[in-house]
């Protein structure tokens, strides 16, 4: 089929302030994090974002990535041996023993409520044989997840160093790593279910010891709907955190960088509920689809419906598009459609086959795409048809 040109069509609604239905607020502007980023869970949209590519060290929060690794690539039955290396990591630590074996599941929740450094290396030396393996494999899932700009060097997060560079990343890859951990990942339901758990008791396998660990994430009582999150600390680092909430159909991601230092250990309290409370005012999903009528347009060598001798053929565009598209936007979002369409068509052309494309915009970011496609079939001027109309004008 021959097409003659493109011709791009287009069409634009402005959401305009009045059109949602809830309250407004201004970007909060007065965050203590040095880095900071919203981000909608759903789509991996940065909703708001203070020095979001950044990077900086992340401390603790590294561990979100440890545990959804030792998630996808152990069983939770295993047996984890604790090796030297292992015990000898600094506080805050369970206080493993060399030789001491654990069930990786309980390793787990020591990792991510206590968020001990020794568990981190155990399990990290379990899954992949050394902590520079496990780095690898972590710095391989990052790029694989859409991180820009990290680089683990630890399981733990601890402050470090490699010839790849300082262990860091930004808080826009920390929220994508998140999302991964929270929505995309086959594992994700283990990983809510661990960070979730208020507190958790389990002993080594020979039943010698015993431990408790309680969940230091206080945001998942400060809101409602808070479902994950993970704090962090280091001197270079600063306080930092990561963390979701779910409302309804709403997800929403919140990451902090250097949040304070001592002694202004709730700062990144403060900062998680602005930035959320930001979403929540902000943000609705709303149906923004509209109702597309491209032009017919023109078949050349085609015949026509009414099969007249000089009439001109056309195709009528349909649009496959579905009852609804639902988007999380606020008053200040802008939808922009464009169709764009050939200006004309060459026989024979046939039902339903895709002669061009819609595509929806937000805020110039094409985030939806459908094809349009020949609701008739044209067929193409030929000898026998020729033929036909010499016969109909003898006749005559």
């Amino acid at each position: 089929m021959k097409k003659k040109g493109m011709i791009l069509l287009l069409a634009v609604r402005m959401l305009c302030p009045g059109t949602l239905t809830f309250a407004q607020s201004e970007e909060p502007d007065n965050l203590y994090a040095q880095s900071a980023v919203l981000m909608d869970a759903d789509s991996g949209r940065i909703l708001f974002e203070k020095n979001g590519r950044e990077a900086r060290p992340m401390a603790s929060t590294t561990k979100i990535m440890t545990c959804i690794l030792a998630l996808e690539e152990g069983d939770l039955s295993e047996e984890v041996t604790v090796s030297a290396n292992a015990a000898a990591q600094p506080q805050v630590h369970l206080g493993m023993r060399e030789g001491e074996q654990y069930r990786l599941e309980d390793l787990l929740y020591s990792l991510m409520l206590e968020s001990h450094n020794d568990t981190a290396v155990a399990i990290a030396e379990h899954i992949a044989g050394s902590t520079e393996d496990f780095a690898a494999l972590m710095n391989e899932r990052a790029k694989a997840i859409g991180c820009e700009d990290t680089h683990f060097v630890t399981p733990n997060g601890l402050d470090a160093e490699d010839e790849g560079g300082v262990h860091s990343t930004t808080a826009a890859d920390l929220a994508r790593i998140m999302r991964y951990c929270i929505t995309k990942s086959e594992k994700k339901e283990d990983f809510l279910r661990i960070t979730q758990t208020e507190s958790h008791t389990f002993a080594n396998l020979d039943g010698s010891r015993s431990f408790s660990c309680y969940n230091h994430n206080a945001f998942l009582s400060m809101m409602d709907g808070a479902i994950s999150g993970k704090t962090g600390y280091t001197a270079d680092a600063g306080y930092c955190y990561v963390g979701a909430l779910q409302r309804g159909e709403r997800t929403f991601i919140v990451t902090l960088l250097a949040c304070g230092w001592p002694n202004h250990k709730t700062y990144k309290w403060s900062d998680t509920k602005a930035l959320m409370n930001y979403g929540l005012e902000n943000y609705e999903y709303r149906n923004v689809l509209q109702e597309t009528d491209p032009a017919q347009i023109p078949v050349e060598n085609g015949i026509a419906q009414s099969r007249g001798l000089e009439d001109t053929a056309f195709v009528e565009p349909l649009v496959e598009e579905p009852e609804s598209l639902e988007l999380l936007v606020s008053e200040e979002d802008e939808i922009t459609i464009k169709a764009t369409l050939p200006e004309i068509l060459e026989a024979p052309v046939a039902k339903d086959t895709v002669i061009g494309k819609i595509t929806y915009y937000l805020n110039d970011t094409p985030i939806q795409e459908f094809p349009v496609v020949a609701s008739n079939q044209v067929d193409c001027v030929g000898y026998g048809w020729c033929l036909e109309k010499i016969l109909e004008r003898f006749w005559i």
